[in-house]
């Protein structure tokens, strides 16, 4: 499977998804695109939270030195992004690709990460919420169908919210994955307890 990680916004949990999906499916992992935290990126975050020694992290197609939306922190250092550029890395295991903010965040002057999606990925859209949770998760849906895609399946993310988790499944028909509380810390461990929890699921996209 090739599973593209995406969220309603910014900070809502696509990383800490993106390492319980590779370390439940013992998957690779590729993030075409880092803006920022060079030393720190979501590449180094799910190597040092996975447990299984069988994923490979790939190699970002653009590093960007700021934390920025990509078109901007491409501007800045110079550089404007291709999609031409973008190859997916090929491999025999499970692909775990993680998007960059959510899908209408620009790239350049006419692409946003809505368009690396292809249409073999299985597109996984992680919820968080928050005032205007649901809007966002609807729109984001709606717009990833409109664009001829299904959306695999949904992740919760945070503390649990019964009304605007049932309302959100409901309207869209979509399966609920899981849901990830909010933990004091996400190490190693914890990372496996998810993906033990989750991993049937996940088979079953």
């Amino acid at each position: 499977m090739k599973i593209f990680i995406t969220g309603i916004s910014t900070d809502v949990g696509k990383t800490i998804t993106s390492a319980i999906v590779v370390e439940a499916l013992e998957a690779d992992y590729w993030k075409p695109i880092q803006a920022g935290d060079l030393d720190n990126s979501d590449s180094h975050k799910i190597k040092s939270k996975i447990f299984n020694q069988k994923s490979k992290i790939f190699e970002n197609a653009y590093k960007l030195n700021t934390p920025a939306s990509p078109h901007l922190a491409a501007e800045i250092d110079g550089v404007t992004i291709d999609l031409k550029q973008i190859t997916e890395p090929k491999t025999d295991n499970h692909l775990v690709i993680e998007g960059a903010g959510g899908i209408f965040v620009p790239l350049n002057e006419n692409d946003t990460i809505i368009d690396l999606i292809q249409p073999d990925y299985k597109v996984i859209v992680v919820s968080r919420h928050y005032l205007g949770s649901i809007n966002h998760t609807l729109l984001t849906i709606e717009v990833i169908r409109n664009r001829g895609f299904e959306v695999a399946g949904i992740i919760f993310s945070g503390s649990e919210n019964k009304s605007t988790e049932s309302l959100i499944l409901n309207k869209t028909g979509i399966r609920c994955i899981g849901r990830i509380d909010e933990e004091p810390y996400f190490d190693q461990n914890v990372i496996k307890e998810y993906a033990d929890l989750f991993r049937d699921n996940l088979l079953n996209l």
